[in-house]
């Protein structure tokens, strides 16, 4: 029996003084938390660390000066120019909320495009940006990767069946400049674009091929939208199919083809089950009718009617000799009854 003064241990295998002692000391182990993997349970083989970020991680520069050319050229805009400028160094001024600020931030996964008089003439990088207020405007375009959930599209297939289709786009801008001031709304574009090449994908397929190959037709749309999207400044990630909608009436039909096809199968294993005992019945009775066999059954007959007591005439068909063979045998039995 053990005494109080003994350490309690814990699951880990540690005492509890040893812990108070540590404790004590300023020598505090945090525990460490692992998840539970249950039986068949899937446990990630990755430690659960945060990863520090790199220079290949981070978003490649698009800083550059496209040309001079959007600098003023007259009294006009020289003069334009100039008061914004003098309105810039004002509103710089923490205190002055009179003139507007020329710094602007460009926030991360952003680039930022500058026009002058309307004319684009350079991108900057994510950070502080100083532009003119009155001649310069700062135009954010995202670089993200982004989805587009496709609406809901009504399809019609090879054999004419009515499916109704949803499916995302994933797609980040690569040219800023040639999505800001080459299409008014890219989002938009690619929605439509891939509704009308869905519409002519599975046109060109039956209903089972749809149903079966997804990710082929997935894959199919996405190479006709990436060749036309390049032209935007836009890269097409991926497309996925998210969901065949079927109507009432096609489910229910599809549902009775399947079970039809079950109950065939079905018939057509208890058709070779027959077929096979058929087989082994013919077998049987080519066995049973043969001379020695039908000889072993009348010997069998004539023993259960030798051990009965009234006396019988039996008349019995075959050559003299098997007669007599078979007449001896019931005599031998019956007097080996009698004994």
């Amino acid at each position: 029996m053990s005494s109080s003064a003994d350490p309690i241990l814990n699951n880990h295998g540690e005492s509890s003084s040893t812990k108070a002692h540590d404790f004590e000391n300023g020598q505090h182990t945090p525990a460490q938390s692992t998840a539970p993997a249950g039986p068949g349970g899937f446990v990630s083989q990755a430690k659960m660390t945060v990863a520090p970020p790199s220079e290949e991680d981070l978003q490649k520069s698009c800083a550059k000066v496209v040309g001079s050319e959007a600098n003023p050229k007259g009294w006009y805009g020289s003069m334009i120019n100039g008061i914004g400028a003098i309105i810039g160094t004002m509103g710089a001024i923490p205190c002055c909320i009179c003139c507007p600020n020329p710094y602007k931030s460009v926030q991360q996964g952003n680039v930022g495009l500058v026009t002058k008089f309307g004319r684009f003439y350079k991108a900057v990088d994510p950070g502080l940006v100083k532009i003119n207020p009155l001649s310069e405007h700062l135009l954010q375009v995202d670089v993200k990767i982004q989805t587009a959930d496709v609406p809901e599209q009504v399809c019609m297939t090879k054999d004419n069946v009515t499916l109704r289709l949803k499916s995302v786009i994933y797609y980040h801008i690569v040219a800023p400049h040639k999505a800001a001031f080459g299409i008014s709304n890219v989002r938009n574009a690619l929605m439509e674009r891939t509704q009308t090449t869905l519409r002519h994908v599975v046109g060109a397929r039956v209903l089972q091929d749809v149903i079966e190959r997804r990710e082929e037709i997935a894959q199919s749309i996405g190479e006709i939208i990436e060749d036309v999207a390049a032209g935007w400044g836009v890269q097409v990630e991926s497309m996925l199919v998210k969901d065949i909608i079927f109507s009432q009436e096609l489910q229910e039909s599809l549902s009775m083809a399947a079970q039809s096809k079950r109950i065939g199968e079905s018939k057509i294993i208890a058709a070779k089950a027959e077929v096979e005992s058929a087989k082994l019945m013919r077998q049987a009775a080519d066995i049973l009718s043969s001379a020695p066999a039908m000889q072993i059954r009348y010997l069998e007959a004539m023993q259960a009617m030798a051990k009965s007591a009234n006396s019988k005439v039996i008349f019995m068909p075959g050559a003299s000799s098997s007669m007599a063979t078979t007449l001896n045998q019931a005599i031998q039995a019956r007097v080996i009854e009698s004994i």
